[in-house]
């Protein structure tokens, strides 16, 4: 039985909604679950990591393409801030702060603090990212003891929407 959608009814609920939109992108992009973390984008999504190092990606399948590809073991992002602006009953633009950490398959780790820029737009009732550029402020690398990584031996992490402890 699937969640029905109250209508919406002030601009906060669109900024709510695009709030939940980013959450949803953070979650997926650090369980890996690539379906979900496509549905937050529009199929014609222009994604600029240039000043992040990256390259510019055209469409979702070419953004996804990367992003399946990258030698990530583990990451944690955190997106901080929200200034989101209503352009229009069906666009946005927002700007996050960010704060990164990843493990890479080759040992290295990353972290980092910067911004995205993104504008919005809804599609089919839902909010999706229409464009997303990535710019750091800062990225300390650092090599050493291995972290704690939930997943590995006895360590866990909690899952789903009504998680509950088990014993």
């Amino acid at each position: 039985m699937g969640c029905i959608r109250p209508q919406r009814e002030t601009a906060m609920d669109d900024v709510e909604e695009i709030k939940k939109l980013k959450a949803r992108y953070f979650r997926a992009l650090d369980t890996k679950d690539w379906d979900l973390y496509a549905s937050v984008f529009a199929d014609d999504v222009v994604v600029d990591l240039r000043k992040a190092g990256g390259l510019l990606y055209h469409g979702r399948d070419a953004f996804m393409a990367y992003a399946r590809d990258m030698k990530i073991v583990q990451s944690v992002h955190q997106g901080h801030m929200p200034e989101i602006d209503l352009t229009g009953p069906t666009t946005a633009t927002g700007i996050w702060a960010l704060e990164d950490y990843n493990i890479w398959e080759d040992g290295t780790q990353n972290h980092g603090w910067g911004h995205y820029l993104e504008t919005y737009e809804m599609q089919s009732g839902h909010w999706t990212i229409k464009t997303m550029s990535l710019s750091y402020l800062r990225v300390e690398r650092s090599f050493g003891t291995p972290p704690m990584v939930a997943g590995a031996g006895k360590v866990a992490h909690l899952r789903g929407l009504r998680p509950v402890a088990s014993g």
